[in-house]
């Protein structure tokens, strides 16, 4: 499984949580400890805003750990709001398209899970992403279809927590539907740009670690904790979504996930 991290608060320079601390996003790339596997070396991304409604992004297929250009970047640029992800391929091509995060227009997303048996289901959640969207699928990754599909619900009006608990229940349905067994797992967060939205879910009730951070500059969310003490993260219990709306306080609430009937 993948490891992530995401802010929201003060401007900064991404170095601050992306490299700097004792146990970062990069150090997790290499040695990560509450992953299946310590190492998540299939490439990583970095998206971030600035000036523009649109965030800036930087993917490359080489490990976080191994890449200069990234140590740089993350030292240059500074942000209120950033995304960071290593990944560890679930069955798709190492490639810049396949890293995330994922952006559209002002939103900006990544995943840490699966759809499980995703080659059987494929085509089937494909299916559920309107053609303008999907014309801009540019990866193979379960992931992007997931976030494509999201935007989607929003566009037709839902609220980004509902529009997320829509394509769950439908891709879950149509995993049922194709007789697939393994977990749809899903700790992923979301952003416009404004207000953040991470989300802790498994069919199975064992999705992917999440961890949550207040102090007085912002937030972090993080796949595990980036430094010591440990007693200052809040882990985000399984089945819950966090929303940070801009100026109002951060809440965790429960969601359910249902199963719509389709056709």
């Amino acid at each position: 499984m993948c490891r992530f991290l995401a802010y929201r608060g003060a401007t900064i320079f991404l170095d601050e949580l992306i490299s700097s601390p004792c146990h970062s996003l990069i150090h997790q790339s290499l040695r990560a400890e509450e992953a299946k596997a310590p190492t998540n070396g299939d490439g990583f991304g970095v998206g971030w805003y600035g000036e523009r409604e649109e965030p800036g992004q930087y993917r490359e297929v080489r490990p976080a750990w191994s890449d200069e250009n990234l140590l740089s970047i993350v030292r240059q640029v500074r942000s209120s709001l950033f995304f960071a992800h290593v990944r560890a391929a679930t069955g798709t091509a190492t490639t810049r398209a396949n890293c995330h995060p994922f952006v559209r227009g002002r939103y900006m997303f990544m995943h840490n899970g699966q759809v499980g048996g995703w080659n059987r289901v494929r085509r089937r959640i494909e299916g559920l992403i309107p053609d303008d969207l999907y014309a801009h699928r540019a990866g193979t990754t379960d992931s992007e279809a997931l976030f494509l599909r999201i935007l989607a619900h929003i566009e037709d009006g839902a609220e980004p927590v509902a529009a997320i608990c829509a394509t769950l229940g439908e891709s879950h349905t149509l995993m049922r539907q194709a007789g697939v067994r393994d977990a749809l797992r899903f700790t992923a967060t979301l952003t416009d740009g404004h207000d953040l939205y991470a989300v802790r879910w498994a069919s199975d009730s064992k999705p992917p670690s999440l961890y949550l951070r207040q102090q007085d500059r912002g937030l972090i969310i993080a796949s595990e904790p980036i430094d010591e003490p440990r007693d200052c993260w809040q882990a985000i219990g399984a089945g819950s979504v966090l929303c940070a709306r801009s100026g109002r306080a951060p809440r965790i609430s429960p969601i359910k996930i249902g199963e719509p009937a389709m056709a």
